[in-house]
């Protein structure tokens, strides 16, 4: 029986001495640059290639074999339990359901007084529709990206996509509401296009999806928050620009520090936001 080494820690398995956040597309090992085959999409680990080389393809895709490694992404698994009940509380009439709207929903107009709810909202779904399409695309692409970033660096890198979606929503359009886990989900789109970019894989189907989800975001009538999509995406990218730029041991006070300095941004912006141009 054989299996696959722990990749929470986000090194090669072959490597450990090589941090690394790119997933063999086939089993989800974590593999090191020297490790990295091209394939047709993303990049096969060499037991894979060999594996190819000697029988038909296997056509699983990664999220199901990944599986086999062990590593359960409890943080992707967490955030989606914790978004369903905050979803069952919205919806108990009366003074529960109220007081979650109320205290949990993102209305620009009230950042000074309701800080949190800058990121509570993302734990907040408007229907059914919505929770089930945002859970579902948490569950791929943060199944995957927990796996190769580590929990913590995964579980940073989704509030800080969702906090900079709301400044975004603070920027540009302070007069709406905003509920909903898009804003970090597209952060998670950004940082896997930026990882996959740095480190070797084909991007274009990914890049495809993004930019069809924020053309939908446009089209009128459907109350998409496209200003949280695309502050998701722009801190989602930079905060996985840290991560590859500072993939070796000896930068991880470098990273946490890159990291913070993201975090800081974006309160100082708010802060400014709120100060210099409140909202009525």
């Amino acid at each position: 029986m054989s299996s696959t080494p722990d990749t929470s820690r986000g090194f090669c398995y072959r490597h450990p001495d090589r941090p690394s956040f790119v997933l063999c597309q086939r089993c989800g090992r974590t593999i090191c640059p020297q490790c990295q085959t091209q394939a047709a999409v993303g990049v096969h680990c060499p037991e894979c290639v060999r594996e190819d080389r000697a029988a038909a393809p296997r056509t699983r895709p990664a999220i199901l074999t990944s599986v086999r490694s062990g590593n359960a992404p409890v943080v992707t698994y967490a955030i989606i339990a914790l978004c369903v009940l905050v979803f069952v509380a919205q919806n108990i009439p009366g003074t529960v359901g109220t007081l979650v709207d109320i205290f949990g929903a993102y209305r620009p107009r009230y950042t000074a007084q309701l800080p949190w709810t800058m990121v509570t909202s993302l734990f907040l779904h408007g229907s059914i529709p919505h929770i089930v399409l945002n859970m579902f695309s948490l569950y791929i692409f943060g199944s995957i990206l927990e796996r190769g970033l580590g929990r913590w660096r995964f579980l940073a890198l989704y509030l800080l996509s969702g906090f900079g979606g709301s400044v975004a929503v603070l920027l540009i359009a302070p007069t709406i509401s905003v509920v909903g886990a898009s804003g970090a989900i597209f952060g998670l789109l950004g940082a896997f296009f930026v990882i996959q970019r740095r480190l070797g894989g084909n991007n274009l189907q990914l890049i495809i999806l993004i930019v069809l989800n924020l053309v939908i975001g446009f089209v009128p009538g459907l109350n998409i928050a496209w200003q949280a999509h695309l502050g998701g995406l722009v801190v989602g990218a930079a905060v996985a620009f840290v991560f590859v730029r500072t993939r070796r041991a000896d930068q991880l006070r470098t990273q946490v520090m890159l990291t913070t300095a993201i975090a800081v941004l974006l309160v100082v912006i708010t802060i400014a936001l709120v100060t210099l141009r409140p909202v009525g």
